[in-house]
């Protein structure tokens, strides 16, 4: 396999929201595994976006039903234009709803998603009516309260929660984490992290062994996936490292094969010019 070594530095300015910035900017150092050289200076903001969605297809491919085509998308932000290209990735969606605190928000990502994308767009008035019925739904918000509630999922609903990394902060009540499968990028992590997780449970709603495994338990086959169609499975994402030195390591690779980027001399290099 391909070995990468890497870090990341991002910061996080939730108010850049009002004003068209990116709220997560930084930049990924990518290293050669070797001898440490420096390989690679890339911007943060788009790998993020890419490998945050691109987790999100690898959980809803492993825990969403086959069939599922109807998909909710709650929020407009970086991630919600990338999550639609993940899903259609992974299952045969002919319907996505997009919702925002913003009507015209969700309207206007609704037509520029149709001019790239072949199924339907229906921007929702609310929350409630994007999720309910649909087999997907997403949740890219930078709300530190709940967005999605339990009582309008639907059996059978894939729910990928993405928006809200920190402890006080949560997107899912406590009644749509309490009737959803959880699963989970890290352990570690939800247990210190995730407010959807540790909200529900400081109310008495789960326990630690609501946690059903990491991801990556699923992909070998040590933790269930979905039993049957009827069961809500709920993929809490909070983000690891080395999903982001992957993905830096991917599109490295591709800008040398195809000879983009910007050539400069870096480290060891340094030394030998």
């Amino acid at each position: 396999g391909v070995s990468a070594v890497g870090a990341k530095i991002v910061t996080v300015f939730p108010r850049n929201a009002s004003t068209g910035l990116p709220t997560h900017l930084g930049l990924v150092l990518l290293l050669d595994a070797t001898n440490g050289v420096p390989l690679a200076i890339i911007d943060a903001t788009s790998i993020t976006a890419i490998r945050t969605a691109a987790v999100s297809a690898v959980a809803t491919d492993a825990l969403a039903r086959e069939d599922a085509q109807v998909c909710a998308i709650i929020g407009t932000g970086v991630q919600a234009a990338v999550h639609v290209a993940a899903m259609l990735a992974v299952r045969p969606i002919r319907s996505i709803r997009i919702v925002s605190r913003d009507l015209a928000r969700a309207e206007r990502l609704s037509v520029d998603l149709a001019a790239r994308f072949t199924c339907e767009f229906e921007p929702a008035k609310t929350v409630e009516r994007a999720v309910r019925g649909a087999d997907i739904a997403c949740t890219v918000t930078n709300s530190a309260t709940p967005v999605l509630r339990g009582e309008w999922l639907s059996a059978g609903t894939h729910i990928n929660a993405v928006g809200a990394s920190l402890s006080d902060a949560r997107e899912l009540d406590a009644a749509a984490v309490a009737k959803s499968r959880l699963y989970c990028d890290s352990r570690v992590s939800m247990l210190a992290e995730s407010g959807d997780f540790l909200l529900a449970r400081a109310e008495g709603a789960i326990d630690d062994s609501h946690i059903v495994g990491e991801l990556g338990d699923v992909l070998l086959g040590i933790a269930p996936a979905r039993r049957n169609a009827d069961e809500i499975t709920l993929f809490k994402s909070l983000g690891l490292g080395i999903e982001d030195i992957a993905a830096a390591r991917y599109v490295y690779d591709r800008a040398v094969e195809q000879g983009m980027g910007t050539r400069v001399l870096m480290g060891g290099e340094l030394r030998g010019a």
